[in-house]
């Protein structure tokens, strides 16, 4: 379910989950599929986008179309992340915590997939609300995206990187 594949402009792409949907019509059931796909150049940008077609390729193509589309930069800090954050969406609750050179990614699922896309070596995080894998991908991408590097908020508050 989870595959990895790299493209001619190395981005790394990553089908996280493919989930088969029927509608109920007069003659029967119409199935069609929708697949929930993360996109990143491992070195900080990552986006993650929802594609729905009749067949399976169909769909994962649109999916990646989608994310390629919304990819934001990450803020990275010798392969984990600045500080501990919690990222929101819907009710999925995820906890990213850095972690020391050496660790791994400590990530279920969803959460691995956007990390090891946007190129993070190092974390360890901890899903808090809704197990739902699409809100657990919007959470996480939201997290990463609300980190500010040392010198964004130096900027921020016109003060030296060292006051901070």
């Amino acid at each position: 379910m989870a595959g990895k594949h790299i493209e001619e402009n190395q981005l790394i792409d990553r089908v996280v989950k493919i989930n088969r949907v029927a509608k109920v019509v007069k003659g029967g059931r119409n199935f069609s599929f929708s697949a929930l796909v993360v996109v990143g150049d491992g070195e900080g940008s990552v986006g993650y986008g929802l594609g729905k077609a009749k067949e399976v390729p169909e769909a994962i193509r649109k999916g990646m179309d989608t994310a390629k589309k919304a990819m934001g930069k990450v803020s990275i800090l010798n392969g984990t992340i600045p500080y501990k954050v919690i990222g929101k969406a819907g009710a999925g609750r995820v906890l990213l915590k850095p972690a020391a050179p050496g660790t791994g990614v400590i990530a279920g699922g969803g959460i691995r997939a956007v990390l090891e896309a946007a190129g993070i070596t190092d974390i360890l995080t901890k899903c808090l609300g809704t197990h739902n894998t699409q809100n657990i991908v919007r959470a996480t991408i939201q997290g990463l995206k609300s980190l500010e590097t040392r010198e964004a908020v130096a900027l921020r508050r016109d003060l030296k990187v060292e006051e901070i």
